[in-house]
């Protein structure tokens, strides 16, 4: 971290991951300035043990969504748990993940720019070590992966993207799809390695009419990937992939049985902190059809009081700028007086709304919070407030710092 100015850690200070470790500090006693955002390692590693003993159960494989964290420590993590590969966004970040040891990335977006396919096609031939795959969903899309590859020594792996009306990418009409996988496996210098979709934008809720919907879309998926397969389209070691964090249950349920001869590929990637908000009362884990231990929340930030300046009004020092904030607003957890430092519950109270550098929180007029206590909010979608954080700090059981995590943004 060198001598930078990096938020969460003291200003005065030039420190590396491994001084950080060593300092024994404890955020509830005031010894880490706020805002910071913390990590608890024990949530952190039950989470990924448990997807994995899903993933084995279902007979399916996962390439965690990078984008949740785009931290090489957790994303090492996920690997040395069996993960097929980590998935990204776009080429930046892919090129990050490269960068930080992955092998295998899964572009989960059409790529049309020409400086990401540059990118590409260079790694394809400089890095026979890396496998890189990506979506097409129109033959513009194919016609750019070709023309860029076409000086490599190595193929393009691309994946024919299905979508649904009012999706996002992905054609709509599964028999333009098959024409267009048709054309990848005639194409020179591309190669078709199996169908994709994503279901998460189908529904942000978990009910039945919702599940129904996301079913619906995941046979026509399974249909897709198994056309291509009866016509001969495919490449070796083909996949078919959907699964975001939300249904990757159905996902799983649907497409495992009828893809025999190719790998199911998951992309879930909140499930490593899992939240206190969209995923705590969406996720799988927590319905009563799930064989395995819950997921738990990892990702705490902790703020200061500031002001008090009614009863039931307290400023905490994070705002939009340290908190997710696009899919429900954090939720205050516990509070914590440095000069007694503890987890004290912090019951009925709410975050009505944020500003850029404070977060409104309302409660009792009686609790004895105060101006310089701390309190916890927990997330709820944890990437972007990932996005915020050049650093996080890991926590033990005792909520003692152990270490600290960089991400790559």
């Amino acid at each position: 971290m060198g001598d930078r100015v990096t938020k969460g850690l003291p200003v005065a200070a030039s420190l590396s991951l491994d001084d950080v470790a060593g300092k024994g500090w404890r955020p509830l006693a005031g010894d880490t300035p706020t805002p910071v955002a913390v990590l608890h390692e024990d949530a952190v590693n039950h989470n990924i043990e448990v997807m994995s003993r899903f993933c084995a159960d279902a007979g399916v494989a996962i390439a965690p969504h990078g984008k949740t964290t785009m931290t090489p420590d957790l994303v090492r993590r996920q690997l040395r748990a069996g993960a097929w590969g980590i998935t990204a966004a776009n080429a930046h970040q892919a090129a990050a993940l490269v960068g930080a040891g992955v092998r295998r990335v899964l572009i989960a977006n059409e790529v049309v720019d020409p400086h990401a396919l540059s990118w590409l096609a260079n790694t394809l031939r400089d890095r026979q070590d890396v496998e890189l795959l990506w979506y097409i969903d129109s033959v513009q899309g194919l016609y750019a992966a070709r023309d860029a590859v076409f000086e490599a020594d190595r193929a393009a792996r691309l994946l024919v993207e299905l979508g649904h009306a009012g999706g996002r990418t992905g054609l709509r009409d599964d028999d333009e799809a098959i024409a267009l996988a048709r054309q990848v496996a005639a194409s020179p210098r591309v190669q078709l390695a199996g169908v994709a979709g994503y279901e998460g934008t189908i529904s942000s809720q978990r009910d039945g009419a919702s599940e129904h919907r996301v079913r619906e879309f995941v046979e026509r998926i399974a249909n897709t990937h198994e056309r291509c397969a009866a016509e001969g389209l495919l490449a070796d070691d083909p996949i078919v992939t959907a699964g975001g964090s939300l249904f990757f249950d159905v996902v799983a349920e649907v497409l495992a049985p009828r893809s025999v001869d190719s790998t199911v590929v998951l992309r879930s990637g909140c499930y490593v902190t899992h939240d206190h908000g969209l995923y705590a009362s969406g996720t799988p884990s927590g319905l009563p059809s799930w064989g395995f231990e819950p997921f738990r929340p990892a990702l705490e930030v902790w703020c200061r009081v500031v002001s008090r300046p009614e009863p039931d009004l307290v400023l905490l020092d994070a705002g939009r700028r340290d908190l997710s904030h696009d899919a429900g607003l954090p939720a205050p957890l516990a509070w914590s007086r440095p000069s007694s430092p503890g987890r004290r519950p912090l019951r009925g109270a709410t975050v009505p709304a944020l500003s850029d550098q404070h977060a409104f929180v309302r409660l009792a007029a009686d609790n004895e919070v105060a101006v310089g206590d701390l309190v916890a909010l927990g997330i709820s979608h944890p990437c972007t407030t990932f996005d915020r954080w050049p650093v996080l700090l890991l926590l033990d059981q005792e909520e003692v710092v152990t270490g600290a995590v960089e991400t790559l943004w």
